[in-house]
């Protein structure tokens, strides 16, 4: 369900906006969106876990949150990021 350091890692070196960058906006969202979609496999066997359900809801809200951040603070970096990612809005 979670994922692995090296994907982590992965996704850090990809979306990072700098050297040595593991917290900024960019990051974070592709971290979740990784956790979000395995998360979602998960759900496809085990319909009935409600619980890890509630982690995922609280993903998606963190996610949602983030995203609306950066689209604040600069309209452009945001869609990128979405184009990027995949992700519908």
């Amino acid at each position: 369900m979670s994922i692995t350091a090296e994907r982590k890692l992965e996704l850090i070196k990809e979306y990072a906006t700098k050297d040595g960058d593991t917290g900024s906006p960019e990051v974070q969202v592709a971290v979740l969106t990784e956790r979000i979609a395995n998360l979602t496999e998960h759900f496809k066997t085990h319909g009935k876990d409600n619980h890890s359900r509630r982690g995922l809801l609280k993903l998606v809200s963190q996610r949602r949150r983030l995203l609306d951040y950066v689209k604040t603070k600069d309209a452009e970096r945001y869609k990128t990021l979405i184009q990027r990612l995949g992700l519908r809005r």
